[in-house]
């Protein structure tokens, strides 16, 4: 087998390689074929290495990665397991509080093969676009916009937590129940309350291990010196009765574990880190839909709302909310499209790679990173929001941002911009919006 992380460069092939991958006649025909043929699953004895993470290193700074990926991998079987036996590790099942995080029977019912008796709830209805391994590369990725969600990072957009915080375990079961409008992710009818749950385990268990598995590369990667020899494991120590080799490993192996603690316990501070939205003023209307909006506007509460509106639109184009910025003067997405969001960034501007420049990405490409795609701000017009379309969801995603993208949180000004007039920057946004009837809003 080739080695992924050493062998050599071809860059002419790995072009090649790339024009291919990218054409959309050979995604049609695989596309196809899945269909004809069905989705045969090989048996799946291990998770995928985040080859990508290590390439970064070797790419940037010359590191050799080999060893670490093997030695990472070898500790995250040992600690995680694999897809078809999954398992928490060992400092989590003895800490009350951290072994409650995520359910051993609900890991078992979502893992394993799709066609498994009372399993394989993941594989069956997420591995598809978000893979294996969580890394979001399943087999319908690359032809998806926007791309499903890596886990790995440990960082999630839609959620009901300040910014820097993990979702609850009830933002993620939302998703899984209600989709996210305007992507492939939609509802599933055929999953259970049970299957919710089971899967809502299930990706908090592939983003803690993903999560574990980046920070053990990047601590192999910043702080040993890796051409000297120096490993992140020596797996060979780890039943040496050696002192030295034994106290040795034990040190090594009591990093990993306290990252796992971390991370965990960013899981169980979720729920305080809840975002409480504040009531609307008393005498303020607030449209909760563009149906509710028109209803509005043909009541006494009209002035009031149209008030608020010019308020928004004030804010929306102003120097302090600067909305327009992104979303452009008319809130139509035409602003700012060149951005990108947090997982590209982290392999390609955050060690120095620009996303445009496809050449300089090939190595990383070539380890499974999918080609850089812009990340769009929304659309008022068209009235979808990705992280629901309830004024609270909105009110959320303009206090704390969208973490992640390039949408941050809002710099609240007193006297100038406060938590009430959020409020009026989404009757303005209500106001956008184009009736299904109407004719289309020009893109520019």
């Amino acid at each position: 087998m080739i080695n992924p992380i050493s062998t050599p460069f071809d860059h002419k092939l790995c072009q090649q390689l790339w024009t291919a991958s990218a054409s959309w006649i050979l995604v049609a025909c695989a596309m196809v074929s899945l269909l004809l043929t069905g989705c045969r699953q090989e048996p799946i004895e291990v998770f995928e290495p985040n080859l990508v993470q290590a390439m970064k290193y070797q790419v940037k700074d010359g590191l050799p990665m080999d060893q670490t990926t093997k030695d990472v991998t070898w500790a995250l079987t040992r600690m995680f397991g694999t897809p078809n036996d999954p398992k928490l590790p060992e400092s989590v099942t003895v800490d009350e509080e951290l072994a409650s995080i995520v359910s051993q029977e609900n890991l078992i019912r979502a893992s394993g093969p799709a066609d498994a008796d009372g399993r394989g709830r993941y594989r069956k209805h997420c591995a598809l676009c978000h893979g294996i391994t969580g890394n979001g590369r399943g087999t319908t990725a690359a032809v998806l916009t926007p791309y499903p969600r890596d886990y790995r990072m440990g960082i999630f957009k839609f959620k009901s937590t300040a910014r820097g915080a993990k979702p609850t375990r009830d933002d993620i079961a939302r998703l899984i129940r209600h989709g996210i409008s305007g992507t492939a992710m939609v509802p599933i009818p055929a999953l259970t309350e049970s299957d919710i749950q089971a899967l809502t385990d299930y990706v908090i268990y592939l983003s803690w291990r993903g999560e574990l598995e980046r920070r053990l590369i990047d601590d192999a990667a910043l702080e040993l010196d890796l051409e000297a020899g120096e490993r992140v494991f020596n797996t060979e120590w780890v039943d040496s009765q050696e002192p030295d080799q034994k106290m040795a490993f034990e040190e090594q192996w009591q990093i990993a574990n306290d990252y796992v603690a971390e991370i965990g316990e960013a899981w169980l501070d979720a729920e305080d880190d809840i975002y409480d939205v504040p009531e609307p003023p008393a005498d303020l209307p607030v449209a909760q839909s563009r149906e509710d909006y028109e209803k509005l506007m043909q009541s006494d509460q009209a002035e009031s709302l149209a008030a608020s509106v010019k308020r928004g639109q004030e804010l929306f184009v102003g120097k302090i909310a600067t909305c327009s910025k992104c979303h452009g003067d008319k809130g139509l997405g035409n602003g700012q499209t060149t951005d990108y969001d947090d997982w590209t960034k982290d392999w390609t501007t955050r060690v120095n790679l620009k996303p445009e420049d496809r050449d300089s990405l090939i190595p990383l490409l070539a380890r499974g990173a999918l080609p850089p795609l812009n990340a769009l701000p929304r659309n008022f017009a068209q009235g979808i929001f990705h992280g629901g379309s309830a004024s609270e969801d909105l009110y959320r995603r303009i206090a704390v941002g969208i973490e992640g993208t390039p949408m941050p949180a809002a710099t609240f000004v007193e006297g100038q911009f406060d938590k009430d007039d959020v409020w009026d920057l989404i009757n303005f946004i209500r106001s956008l919006q184009v009736n299904e009837d109407a004719a289309p809003v020009p893109a520019a």
